[in-house]
């Protein structure tokens, strides 16, 4: 294996530039290791212990999609295979494998995000273009992952036994992190980010080879070597180089700066690799310089992208470490400078002490020497122990004050004496006012607090003093968890409330203290009804961490912490309901439902769908109204529940929409026999009705109760497809029947073929109707999903695995030979068990359609356009997002989104699609969309 070629041809995330250079500059760094002498040697070290390793599932995808189809949809079946080969070949070996799932995009990452789906559509034009010119799909280097993907692998992962998670954040960082806390084997993955967190051994997963089990291991302390800085330098090299956070070009004039004046360019090697050697020796021999004594704004080029930057390097730091270039110096601390002039000896211990001359007194005063900068200190003595203390001189008045020592920071606080107590308060000086202010020592955290006076009590009250805007706040300690909070006193209640002042928000949030865990939750005000709630969920589950996001970051360090912090509302405040949501989502059990009860923002990457086919709406549109419904059977709580809950951002990505802003839509109220159950009823009733009343939620979210009898009598796992295809051909008109029999047909014939005969099945062509046509059930699959996790699992999950009911390259045959008008006896390979089976679903999905005045034809009883003619008439015909009929004239259904476009003319047919009520940032008043699409 070349140690060189570390890396596929297609992009990596992490650091730019980092992995080129590794690769080009410094191979030396990448080593060929074998996983099963890995864990031989890690057994005989750590015994008792199964080696572990811990796999970026999310980086891992392209390596695992290993067959030779991916353009109709999936070969779902294959790709299953290749999964379980993969499990077998690290369990043969006695090696544990731990996969993590991308469970959130967070804010910090939204544009980087942005910027690779706008990047994906580019790529997914050309496919199609492709599609079109060759009728044959494209070569591996134009490759795209089939949709849904990454969702059906967590299930694919856990049906083979596989312990499977899904991220609260990001998941490199969860990677990371689990990494070093379980003393795992190693990371397996694809991110230059692996390289710079100081966590467990990086692998790299292109160049695994599953039979020898060799790949190449990455070793950042050879990094560090090779560019002469340390391993807590690397988060910082990583920010001024670029990373999904820190922007490419927000330092690039400074790396440039670095490039002019490093003196050691090499002639041989590229301009990116003499820039991060230049960034890294200007770390090494310019910032160094100063570490400790200058924050990184005073060294660094940051101006208003400071609070970035910082969270930038805060977000490679894992739980218990600490970056020393957020160091800071003590506040009110002078360092002296004074020479030593004699030696005194103290009277009781008649031991010789340093002596130095007060430049103001000119008398002799007692020296000690600090343990860690080994300089003098001034003393005196004091007259109750008659102890030396150490002194501090005070800038404004130049006089001495004693000082009293940190037992864990080993560093002085000035004291003054409390008039009532006679005993020695640590002392600060505020530097707004240059006044010296009592202080406490908090027995946790071993912090100093600012003392404010009770105007009742007359005792001194903690204060802290918020990074941003240096005001001081009372502070309150807890009796149990010992940590000081800020208190502010409500007009009301006259009473004082702990507060935690958000560094990006600028002003302080009161807390609640939770009677079980006695722990602090920030607390927010909702403006109609006045009330106070929790922003994060229950403590004791640990729902969200309160504060802050990064889980070994303590509560006591907030005030003092650069980076800014960032909070989290749930848009759900039922603790219970919200600790089942996130159980479920941390196991990779459910999809979307957490994201959108806790944050209410959502997203779904890039679908192959053609810009330039205006027949076929993007399947962003298609499922919105499904996921709609869901909105108000999450948030609205029950009866009513749409017209009260909030709306949901949606970051979809379909033509013509730019990403930048997510859609902001409102859910819409359910139409269920018996009304909208609450989520308590269906997530926790285990009575034997309530099985029912789950099935009625999820056919009521696709607004097909009317047919829940036919739907049930449907054996598995074709119940969930006819479902799907019956909300498919109501919504979408452009559907024709020689559509419907190729669906029905693949899933039939897919039961008794085996994977080799799938693998070797070959296609005249490839259309790109058909193409389109594969991606949208199969997105269809993971609403599904969706739905099904929101309505307390009526179905099993299996049922709609793609695995059991879709493969791409059999849908594309099928529809191939449905469109050449081949016989339904021909489609199902002329078995009759199979045509009976076909016949029986396809009365089903028509009966259905019949029933919302939805006739499905064939394609060779369309007429031309009918002018005027907008959708079906009737009371009854449509599914409408918004509760009225589809019928009536309005936008293109491309105009749905926040990026607009012309309806095709001259076409042969219409399409009718769905009402959307969308609220776009910046949009006073709502704006209706009703759908009419011509072809």
């Amino acid at each position: 294996m070349d140690r060189q070629m570390i890396l596929s041809r297609r992009s990596v995330m992490g650091v730019r530039g980092l992995q080129g250079f590794v690769g080009s500059t410094c191979p030396h760094i990448c080593t060929v290791v074998n996983f099963k002498e890995l864990a031989e040697h890690h057994r005989s070290k750590h015994p008792g212990c199964t080696p572990t390793i811990v796999v970026d599932a999310m980086c891992c995808l392209r390596y695992w999609y290993t067959p030779e189809s991916w353009i109709c949809g999936g070969q779902w079946r294959e790709y299953f295979s290749a999964l379980r080969d993969f499990v077998k070949t690290f369990t043969a070996v006695g090696i544990r494998l731990i996969f993590f799932f991308d469970g959130t995009v967070e804010q910090d990452k939204r544009d980087e995000w942005v910027k690779r789906r706008l990047k994906n559509n580019r790529e997914i034009s050309r496919i199609f273009h492709y599609i079109k010119s060759h009728k044959e799909q494209p070569g591996r280097n134009m490759f795209f992952i089939p949709s849904g993907l990454a969702i059906f692998t967590r299930f694919a992962l856990k049906s083979l036994g596989q312990e499977t998670l899904c991220s609260l954040q990001e998941a490199d960082y969860e990677v990371a992190s689990y990494g070093l806390q379980n003393n795992c084997l190693g990371i397996l993955g694809e991110d230059t980010d692996y390289l710079i967190y100081d966590t467990c051994p990086y692998f790299s997963i292109s160049e695994l080879c599953l039979d020898s089990l060799d790949t190449v291991m990455l070793c950042r302390e050879k990094l560090c070597e090779s560019l002469d800085i340390s391993l807590a330098d690397l988060p910082l090299l990583a920010c001024l180089l670029g990373n999904d956070i820190i922007p490419e070009g927000m330092f690039e004039s400074f790396r440039y700066k670095c490039l002019s004046s490093y003196t050691s360019v090499k002639e041989n090697f590229d301009k990116k690799g003499n820039i991060i050697l230049a960034v890294a020796d200007h770390i090494s021999k310019v910032l160094r310089l100063h570490q400790g004594e200058k924050k990184l704004e005073e060294m660094l080029p940051l101006g208003p992208n400071k609070a970035l930057f910082y969270k930038g390097v805060a977000s490679y730091l894992l739980p218990g470490q600490k970056s020393p270039w957020f160091f800071q110096k003590p506040k009110g601390l002078v360092t002296l400078d004074k020479e030593v002039g004699s030696m005194s000896s103290a009277p009781e211990s008649k031991q010789e002490v340093p002596m130095c001359t007060d430049p103001e007194s000119k008398q002799g005063v007692p020296l000690c020497t600090d343990p860690d900068s080994k300089q003098g200190i001034p003393m005196c003595t004091d007259p109750e122990s008659k102890q030396g203390v150490p002194m501090w001189t005070d800038p404004e008045s130049k006089q001495g004050v004693p000082v009293w020592t940190d037992p864990e920071s080993k560093q002085g606080v000035p004291v003054c004496t409390d008039p009532e107590s006679k005993q020695g308060v640590p002392v600060s000086t505020d530097p707004d006012s240059k006044q010296a202010v009592p202080m406490c020592i908090d027995p946790g955290s071993k912090e100093g607090f600012f003392l404010c006076t009770h105007p009742e009590s007359k005792q001194g009250v903690p204060m802290c003093t918020h990074p941003e805007f240096k005001q001081g706040d009372p502070v309150c300690t807890h009796p149990e968890s010992t940590q000081g909070d800020p208190v502010c006193t409500y007009p009301e209640s006259k009473q004082g409330v702990p507060m935690y002042a958000y560094s990006e928000y600028r002003q302080g949030v009161p807390m609640c203290t939770y009677s079980e865990s006695k722990q602090g939750v920030p607390m927010c005000t909702h403006t109609e009804f006045k009330q106070k709630s929790p922003l994060g969920a229950d403590p004791e589950f640990k729902l969200e961490a309160p504060i802050c996001t990064n889980p070994g970051i303590k509560q006591e360090d907030l005030v003092n912490m650069e980076p800014e912090m960032k909070q989290q509302v749930t848009m759900v405040s039922d603790p219970e309901i919200l600790k089942i949501a996130r159980a479920h989502h941390v196991q990779a059990e459910s999809y979307l439902v957490y994201n959108i009860m806790s944050s209410g923002e959502i997203e779904c990457s890039n679908t192959l769908e053609d810009a330039l086919d205006q027949a076929l709406p993007s399947q962003a549109f298609v499922y919105r109204p499904v996921r709609q419904r869901v909105y108000s059977l999450l948030l609205g709580g029950g009866e009513d529940g749409a017209s009260t809950c909030p709306t949901v951002k949606e970051w979809f990505v379909y033509s013509g929409n730019p990403l930048r802003h997510p859609d902001l839509v409102r859910p819409l109220q359910m139409n269920i026999p018996g009304g909208t159950p609450n989520l308590k009823l269906l997530w926790l009733n285990q009575d034997a009705g309530i099985q029912a009343r789950r099935l009625d939620a999820l056919l009521g979210c696709f607004d097909l109760s009317s047919s829940r009898e036919e739907l049930q009598a449907v054996e598995n796992p074709f119940k969930a497809l006819c479902c799907l295809l019956t909300y498919l051909f109501v919504q979408v008109d452009t559907l024709c029947l020689e559509d419907l029999h190729a669906f029905i047909a693949q899933a039939l014939c897919l039961q008794g073929k085996p994977t080799v005969q799938l693998v070797d099945l070959q296609l005249d062509y490839i259309d790109a109707r058909a193409v389109q046509l594969g991606s949208l059930l199969v997105r269809g699959l993971t609403t599904l999903v969706l739905v099904n996790s929101a309505c307390g699992f009526p179905w099993r999950m299996s049922d709609f695995m793609p695995w059991n009911v879709f493969d791409g390259k059999l849908f594309h045959q099928k529809y191939l030979q449905s469109e050449k008008g081949c016989t339904v006896e021909a489609l199902v390979e002329q078995n009759r068990s199979r045509l009976t089976k076909f016949h029986a679903l396809k009365s089903v999905v028509c009966k259905a359609c019949m029933r919302e005045n939805r006739r499905i034809v064939s394609r060779q009883h369309w007429h031309s356009p009918q002018p005027g003619r907008w959708g079906r008439q009737g009371s009854g015909s449509h599914r409408t997002s918004s509760g009225y009929s589809r019928a009536g004239q309005g936008q293109h259904w491309r105009d749905q989104g926040p990026g607009k476009r012309p309806a095709a003319m001259g076409c042969s047919r219409w399409c009718c699609f769905s009402f959307v009520l969308l609220l776009k940032p910046g949009h006073p008043t709502s704006v209706w969309a009703s759908v009419g699409v011509s072809r």
